[in-house]
């Protein structure tokens, strides 16, 4: 089943949003100061590219106050929109029946781009 919700997903629109993580990770990395955000898109893309039978989890090591830091920098300067956009998404995907597998990885997709930093992916 997760392959071929993997593959639905990849055809309409899972790759697309992939390279455009992509695309905006090469462009965080390219300052210094933007490495870390830009592995925390690259972690948004990776997921994004293959959602079905993966999940995002709060690895043990995230206590601290640079994680809280990051998340909030990442929160002000544009993880909010990339968060409503994908809840946008998923709201509008479970409308239909169909759509409400599409739309539960889009919820997933919200969680990371509200505070990727201390998150890891793991498969289920």
């Amino acid at each position: 089943m997760n392959l071929i919700g993997n593959l639905i997903w990849l055809i309409f629109g899972g790759i697309i949003i992939a390279i455009e993580y992509l695309i905006g990770s090469i462009v965080l990395m390219i300052t210094i100061v933007g490495i870390p955000f830009g592995l925390q898109t690259l972690k948004m893309a990776s997921l994004s590219l293959w959602p079905f039978g993966r999940d995002t989890r709060v690895h043990s090591r995230s206590s601290g106050c640079l994680y809280i830091f990051m998340n909030l920098l990442w929160l002000i300067c544009g993880g909010i929109w990339i968060a409503i956009t994908h809840a946008i998404f998923g709201a509008l995907l479970c409308i239909t029946i169909i759509g409400i597998p599409f739309g539960l990885q889009h919820f997933k997709l919200t969680g990371i781009a509200l505070s990727p930093f201390g998150r890891d992916i793991i498969s289920i």
